[in-house]
């Protein structure tokens, strides 16, 4: 269940915020990597995902080089783990379905879905037991036809037509996140209230009471045939905001300052402080 922007935050809901990334995620495989550095960072980005399959056809630089090992950022276990390939074919045999990502469209018959529609897919057969692979080409050139037709879908990125060239980090990062995404059922937002609480409406109450009586002092409610009209908006206004406990205390405070102005004298006000505490003058 979606909890709204201004819920308490408990220890579990803590815990959904993060998307599980199911339990038979893709592997990624890259074609011909140039970099140790791109392995690495892609690698990157897998952890981010949830991804953890890499495999590597015929890779052209060591992909456990210090150099890439310090683009991954921690995600060393990755490419520790990462297999290598001689070819394609190989890299995904035991896979049942395989999305080939592509920035061009090429002369054939074969079903193309944005990023996120076939992350919606894989969910699905990945929840049916399948085995998937999310294909990926060299850095430059991309993946050749035959590489292509090797594949049961292609995705594409919608991106700005007039510039949509991506690394290949960027490729995985982002077919990874759509991945990850459709299986996320935590809250799209909320507001972390840390130590404090939403205000209850007792002490909502007190806080339009006390306003109401210093702006019925200091005039700016004198006109008593708009007054009630006027109070109404500004409760409205009030609860609009989703006060929490402590937003509520400072308003307090605010409103006495400027009632009666800075006294250095004024001794500190202990927790629990209510208007009506205050001296009258």
């Amino acid at each position: 269940m979606t909890r709204g922007p201004r819920q308490a935050t408990s220890y579990a809901d803590k815990a959904r915020l993060t998307a599980k990334p199911g339990a038979n995620p893709p592997a990624v495989i890259l074609v011909e990597p140039q970099l140790g550095e791109n392995i690495g960072t892609a690698a990157r980005a897998m952890m981010n995902c949830g991804l953890t399959d890499l495999r590597l056809v015929d890779p052209k630089q060591d992909w456990l080089s210090e150099k890439a090992v310090g683009a991954s950022s921690g995600a060393d276990s990755i490419l520790k783990n990462a297999r290598r390939f001689d070819t394609t074919e190989v890299a995904i045999a035991d896979l049942q379905a395989v999305y080939a990502t592509t920035a061009r469209r090429r002369e054939m018959v074969k079903t193309v879905m944005t990023a996120r529609t076939a992350a919606a897919d894989m969910r699905a057969r990945s929840d049916a037991g399948m085995k998937l692979g999310l294909l990926f080409g060299r850095e430059r050139v991309g993946l050749t036809n035959h590489e292509l037709s090797l594949a049961n879908h292609l995705v594409e990125v919608p991106l700005n037509p007039e510039h949509s060239s991506l690394n290949l980090a960027q490729a995985v990062l982002i077919v990874g996140y759509e991945w990850f995404q459709a299986g996320y059922d935590g809250p799209e937002a909320m507001t972390v209230l840390n130590r404090t609480q939403p205000a209850t409406r007792e002490a909502l109450q007190e806080l339009f009471e006390h306003m109401e009586k210093e702006l019925i002092l200091c005039g700016f409610l004198r006109n008593e045939a708009k007054r009630p009209s006027m109070i109404v908006n500004i409760r409205n206004m009030l609860q609009r905001a989703e006060l929490t406990l402590q937003e509520v205390r400072t308003l307090h405070g605010m409103i006495v300052e400027l009632r009666y102005g800075r006294r250095d004298d004024r001794p500190a006000r202990q927790p629990g402080f209510k208007p009506e505490d205050d001296e009258e003058v």
